[in-house]
């Protein structure tokens, strides 16, 4: 009885969570009341209010939601025994890109950050979990760049906090300008091209400059 009770609130919450992503996508983020979450998801507010006690925590839920999907991408860590992190921090981004094409709740959540969450003051906390879910971003790329130098696939003077803005720059634009206007291109073909030209350029245009 335990266990179908634990399996019932699980999937009240997921429930939830689907809602919310939802009516976030019809309404935006700052227009959505906890009531039509609620009645989204053909549940009581109580029933909202015993998994998630506020907005902000139902969004987290949802982007957290997305990382557990995608198995935190396998992106590379920061042993320095990792094999090719480079190409496997390649691999974890082109991954990304295929599942948001493939996916269509994940598209969603994709077009609810970047299109429906208004940056109004009432939607600073989810402002917040944005920026922080790009440090941690950050946080991977910067280890798969420093375990490359480790193991000496990239030069010791490599500009790494230079590496990961215009990677973010890269991955961001494309699938921004992608969500904006999808019939235009291929999102997979557009988004390699774009990532395989960063790497090749990496030893070359990413070092830091050093006093004459």
């Amino acid at each position: 009885m335990a266990r179908r009770t634990k399996e019932d609130a699980e999937q009240t919450r997921e429930q939830l969570i689907d809602a919310a992503e939802i009516v976030f996508h019809r309404k935006g983020v700052a227009q959505t009341s906890l009531n039509e979450i609620a009645l989204q998801a053909n549940l009581t507010r109580g029933a909202f209010y015993w998994h998630f006690k506020n907005k902000q925590d139902i969004f987290k839920a949802m982007l957290d939601r997305q990382a557990v999907q995608l198995g935190q991408l396998g992106f590379a860590t920061d042993e320095p025994s990792e094999a090719d992190p480079l190409a496997r921090l390649r691999e974890s981004i082109l991954f990304v890109i295929r599942e948001l094409e493939r996916d269509p709740s994940r598209r969603r959540v994709y077009e609810i950050v970047f299109q429906k969450c208004e940056m109004t003051e009432q939607n600073e906390p989810m402002g917040t979990l944005l920026r922080d879910n790009v440090l941690i971003g950050s946080e991977r790329m910067r280890a798969a760049f420093n375990s490359a130098i480790i193991n000496g696939e990239m030069p010791a003077n490599l500009d790494i906090d230079s590496a990961i803005i215009h990677l973010h720059v890269q991955v961001t634009g494309v699938i921004y300008l992608w969500l904006l206007l999808p019939d235009k291109f291929d999102l997979q073909s557009q988004a390699t091209r774009l990532i395989d030209l960063f790497f090749d350029q990496l030893p070359q245009h990413f070092l830091c400059r050093t006093d004459a």
